[in-house]
């Protein structure tokens, strides 16, 4: 398979004076791909091209995109929610969530998740496979197709857990950078956070896109390390300490400060004692933490936390210094926990 979706233009030229053809097609290419104006991502459809050279690219099994749209489903707020097929009859889910201003994609790494946390449907599957980074930009692509606008956020929250595919990762943000024109500093990387691969993150980002300065986004959702483990099973291989001294290093290594994402669970981690003792955890470097309002999923135990008590533990925290927004969850009606509507389809 040679997925064109990534390429450089300087790749893209490359491929065209191989094809004994002027240097500019390749440009006419890259230029056709990220246009979010054109809607079937095929070599086919590229008109600009000659025909012979579409032809030889077709049959050399040169491609655009190796996705197909399997399932979508608009909510009431304007939040839209893909599910794609792949080539090897998998499914993976991304996310359109727009505002006047922005259009944020959410896109997953993995098919499924190897990290099994209790709340989310997608660890309920287990882990297929890793995506390759053709496969996380074409998400993008398709977002822009079906919501006719440019994405402008990227937040790595989909499904799979993001630093068990580093490498792909990394080279998607590259393309994200320079072919989507989307800054670093409009893209989130979430974590469950896995021993050794926080500081891997900024090693390599610094290696493969000359800086770090996307934000991390760690997927603490608790305040100790015993009530972590009741929700994140996999915990129990790195201490709550342990990831806090890694986020430390990340801020000194990378100047950018780490986001810790905090789900209110009703009578779990959502009590003021809870607050305090996440305070005290916290204090002391650079980071902020986002408190978010719970998805429910069918077949899960954990219920949402009511708005008294999650109001009541932003105000807490913000009292006790530490910054704290409430980020309140899209697409209520339709599915949008994640691994919800791949869960669902698959129960048809």
């Amino acid at each position: 398979m040679k997925n064109l979706l990534g390429s450089s233009i300087k790749d893209l030229e490359n491929v065209a004076l191989k094809y004994g053809q002027a240097a500019f097609r390749g440009r006419q290419i890259y230029k056709w791909i990220y246009n979010y104006k054109n809607k079937k991502k095929n070599i086919d459809q590229i008109k600009v091209l000659p025909l012979d050279f579409r032809k030889n690219l077709r049959d050399d099994g040169f491609k655009v995109s190796e996705l197909s749209l399997q399932e979508k489903n608009l909510a009431n707020d304007g939040t839209l929610k893909l599910l794609l097929a792949t080539e090897d009859n998998e499914s993976i889910e991304c996310v359109g969530i727009p505002s006047e201003k922005r259009l944020t994609a959410c896109l997953s790494s993995q098919v499924g998740c190897p990290m099994d946390c209790k709340f989310c449907a997608t660890g309920k599957e287990g882990l297929k496979r890793s995506l390759k980074a053709s496969e996380i930009l074409d998400q993008i692509l398709f977002i822009e197709n079906e919501m006719n606008r440019k994405v402008t956020n990227i937040v790595f929250m989909g499904m799979g857990e993001p630093l068990l595919n580093i490498d792909d990762l990394l080279l998607s943000i590259r393309s994200i950078n320079d072919d989507f024109q989307i800054s670093q500093r409009k893209i989130t990387v979430s974590t469950v956070a896995v021993p050794k691969m926080i500081n891997k993150l900024s090693e390599k980002s610094f290696q493969i896109l000359g800086n770090c300065q996307f934000t991390l986004a760690i997927s603490l959702h608790a305040s100790n390390q015993k009530t972590r483990e009741t929700i994140i099973p996999t915990a129990k291989n790195y201490e709550i300490k342990k990831i806090i001294e890694d986020s430390k290093k990340f801020v000194r290594d990378t100047g950018r400060r780490v986001s810790f994402e905090y789900l209110m669970l009703s009578g779990v981690n959502d009590k003021l004692e809870h607050a305090n003792e996440l305070s005290n955890l916290l204090k002391g470097f650079q980071c902020h933490v986002n408190l978010i309002q719970y998805n429910q999923i069918d077949d899960v135990e954990f219920k949402r936390a009511s708005l008294k008590n999650l109001q009541l533990f932003q105000s807490r925290l913000s009292n006790n210094g530490i910054a704290v927004s409430l980020r309140k969850s899209r697409g209520l009606d339709k599915n949008a926990a994640c691994g919800q509507l791949r869960q669902n389809v698959s129960k048809k």
